[in-house]
């Protein structure tokens, strides 16, 4: 039978029917049959039936593993619940569906709450549930390795999502009961430590709607404004004390796993004492085995810090001392190897003194030697008085034959000066003749200008030739005879001469306009007399 956890409640009487006639006939079937009992309707035995299992069970604890899991398009969930020798049908209404703590799958061993009552359609009784929980530790630990595996295959526990934990935060986020020994351990410790400012989100950390509770508070502290009123911390700590499995399954919900995951602020989880082990340690950043070392994880040692610090500085102090003893050292034995700059700057002055000393004497020596090879050499040469007579003589000499030869070369001399002098003479001769032929023939030009028979018809007269072209006198003209008449501005008519008989006297006919004639060519004549230039008309 169903593990029935409440109290029955005392069976009401029903009320007493009058009394048969034959009292002592109730054990005899036959007389029973034919009594004047009043028949019930189905529907009134089935409803008679509601009513005390409800009155009966209305409120009950079952516990049993569930099979048959359906879930409706309305929402609602039909199952049932099994042990070794009875069924159970469970429905869990859609209001109440999204509430439950626990996501129902087949085979799962859970402890539902709720009212027993009948459904007359088919006859059978049921059990509405409001709540459920599971029942053992064993399917506990089987829904939390089924879970585990389906995170695990999503990548929410892969170490490339994880992120180093701040050195030293300036705020930290705990998510964590208010009124629990875990934020004062926290707060202790974090006082020990390094005091830093610390934001507490309080939630419940077991029991129905604790793990929406501690999704929401990683989410808010994610969701805040780093340079709002209220700092965002740059480091959370998700913590609470020990307990059973089932105390702390909040944390083994999928919802506090995916939030853990997405926090983008590092998180360390300090869920439990150091054996317990729950699904948000595999998400966090950093799992501390317990809330104080996740305090201790938080924040360095302060005064460790400050002896650190002193003690570096001690070293870097002791490391240059050693360093410039060390390069002391070193210079002082490069030192050792170099000779004394005094010594070696008196040793190069004594050398220059030397040096002067020996330039000196060796000036003098070398004038002493000039000295005793110019005495030498003047004592070689000749006296001065003795060189110029020489001199003297061979001058005499050269000056003697120097006649001799003169009279043979003055004559050859003399006649090539003389073709020299010749030749300027005859070239200034020619220039002076040609410039004088020049003269000559421009005056001539000049004159033969001015007899020029042009300038005579620039004073209004004109040529008259034949039709050979020869200039005529007024003999050789007679009646109609062809005449050209050339005029000064080189223009000319066509006539043809007539006598006039009235007076006597001759006269000419023009044929034509006056034209422009091209000056002919004629012959020069041999007799350049005045006779040749012609009469004029």
């Amino acid at each position: 039978m169903n593990d029935l956890f409440s109290t029955p409640r005392p069976k009401k009487t029903a009320p007493k029917s009058a009394p048969s006639k034959s009292a002592d006939t109730r054990g005899n079937p036959a007389e029973a049959r034919g009594n004047n009992a009043p028949a019930l309707s189905v529907s009134e035995i089935s409803n008679s039936i509601k009513r005390e299992l409800e009155t009966r069970f209305d409120r009950v604890r079952v516990r049993g593993e569930i099979s048959g899991l359906k879930r409706a398009a309305s929402g609602h969930i039909y199952m049932s619940l099994k042990d070794e020798n009875a069924v159970l049908s469970v429905i869990c209404w859609r209001g109440q569906a999204s509430k439950l703590s626990v996501d129902p799958q087949d085979g799962l061993e859970v402890i539902v709450t709720g009212r027993i009552t009948s459904y007359p359609g088919r006859s059978n009784y049921q059990i509405v549930i409001d709540s459920m929980e599971i029942a053992g530790e064993g399917a506990l630990l089987k829904l939390l390795e089924e879970r585990k595996k389906k995170l695990a295959l999503e990548g929410l526990f892969s170490d490339e999502r994880k992120r180093a934990i701040p050195f030293l935060p300036e705020v930290i986020g705990v998510v964590t009961s208010p009124t629990g020994a875990v934020i004062r351990d926290i707060m202790h410790r974090l006082s020990d430590r390094f005091p830093r400012h610390v934001l507490v989100w309080p939630v419940l950390v077991q029991g129905e709607g604790a793990a929406g509770q501690i999704a929401r508070a990683i989410d808010g502290f994610n969701g805040l404004d780093p340079n709002g009123d209220i700092p965002r911390p740059d480091t959370l700590i998700v913590a609470r004390g020990g307990g059973s499995l089932e105390d702390l399954w909040a944390f083994n919900e999928e919802v506090v796993v995916r939030a853990a995951a997405n926090s983008k602020i590092p998180l360390i989880s300090a869920v439990g004492h150091e054996t317990d082990t729950t699904l948000i340690d595999f998400a966090s950043d950093r799992r501390a085995p317990t809330p104080t070392a996740a305090a201790e994880m938080a924040v360095p040692v302060r005064a460790e810090l400050i002896g650190e610090v002193q003690n570096i500085g001690r070293r870097i102090y002791a490391g240059a001392n050693r360093l410039m003893g060390e390069r002391r050292m070193q210079i002082e034995a490069l030192a050792r190897g170099l000779p004394d700059p005094r010594r070696l700057i008196e040793e190069k002055a004594q050398r220059l003194d030397d040096r002067v000393e020996r330039m000196r004497n060796a000036m003098k020596g070398y004038l002493r030697h000039q000295t005793s090879e110019l005495s030498e050499l003047s004592a070689r040469l000749p006296h001065p008085k003795q060189q110029i007579l020489l001199a003297s003589h061979h001058l005499s000499s050269l000056s003697d034959r120097f006649e001799a030869v003169g009279e043979q070369i003055v004559p050859v001399r003399q006649f090539e000066m003389d073709k020299l002098d010749s030749g300027r003479r005859m070239a200034s001769a020619t220039a002076l003749r040609l410039e004088r032929a020049k003269n000559e023939i421009t005056s001539l030009d000049r004159v033969l200008e001015g007899v020029s028979y042009k300038n005579v018809l620039k004073r209004g007269f004109s040529v008259v030739r034949g039709a050979d072209g020869n200039v005529l006198t007024a003999a050789d003209i007679g009646d109609g005879t062809k005449l050209d008449i050339e005029f000064a501005d080189n223009a000319f008519i066509q006539a043809i001469a007539n006598e006039n008989k009235e007076g006597g006297t001759s006269g000419a006919t023009p044929l034509s306009a006056p034209k422009k004639i091209q000056k002919k060519t004629q012959k020069k004549k041999s007799d350049t007399t005045d006779t040749a230039q012609g009469s004029l008309l």
